[in-house]
């Protein structure tokens, strides 16, 4: 399927399911969100890299307005629904500040492998045992998926775009996964210097075993 969307770049990369509360303050955007709750229509959210507009972005409905302020200004609960593939930047709408583009919405396969999700699961939560983070997941273990773990990963978001335009859930996972292998020991060793920068200045109890 291919549609015209509004669209709202920005710097981040948000993932089909995912919850993304929004303070809209710039007059186009609050005219693009103002239009999407009258028409009851989505808008589309481009990655932004280094000050670029990226090929991929995320689909989001708008679940609720929390607050409108006296300037206007609105802080919105949006949710990630699919993601597209932009085809054409449309830079002038009549009437409107905003911009939009000519998206369609790549075959995405969601059918994982629950061996694997454990493994990245396991391997999101040694890295959080390191780092000394305490996370806690909306749902159930063997009801999650790569796009609710990948925020968790530590990921930059260079690679959270790219994990953004694989489609199958089982390529997601494997990217996830060699990514943990990665940075876990990475991680666990950068604990281990810190501690022993610590102990510098510190009385010690230290034995050369009689030598």
């Amino acid at each position: 399927m291919t549609n015209f969307i509004s669209i709202f770049p920005l710097g981040i990369v948000v993932y089909p399911g995912e919850q993304l509360n929004l303070h809209v303050f710039e007059p186009r955007y609050k005219q693009l969100v103002a239009a999407c709750i009258t028409e009851h229509k989505p808008f589309g959210i481009p990655t932004v890299i280094n000050k670029k507009i990226m090929e991929y972005g995320t689909l989001v409905q708008i679940k609720k307005v929390e607050k409108i302020y006296e300037t206007g200004e609105m802080d919105i609960v949006t949710t990630g629904d699919s993601v597209f593939r932009m085809l054409e930047q449309v830079g002038e709408i009549p009437d409107k500040l905003y911009t939009g583009a000519i998206v369609n919405y790549p075959e995405n396969s969601e059918e994982g492998n629950s061996r694997l999700l454990q493994e990245v699961l396991h391997g999101v939560r040694e890295l959080h045992a390191i780092l000394q983070i305490h996370k806690t997941f909306r749902k159930e273990d063997d009801q999650l998926c790569s796009y609710d773990l990948a925020h968790h990963a530590g990921l930059s978001l260079d690679e959270e775009y790219e994990l953004l335009h694989l489609f199958y859930e089982t390529q997601r996972l494997e990217y996830l996964k060699r990514h943990l292998h990665k940075v876990i020991p990475m991680m666990a060793e950068m604990e281990r210097l810190k501690e022993r920068v610590m102990l510098n200045g510190h009385f010690r109890n230290l034995s050369a075993d009689n030598l």
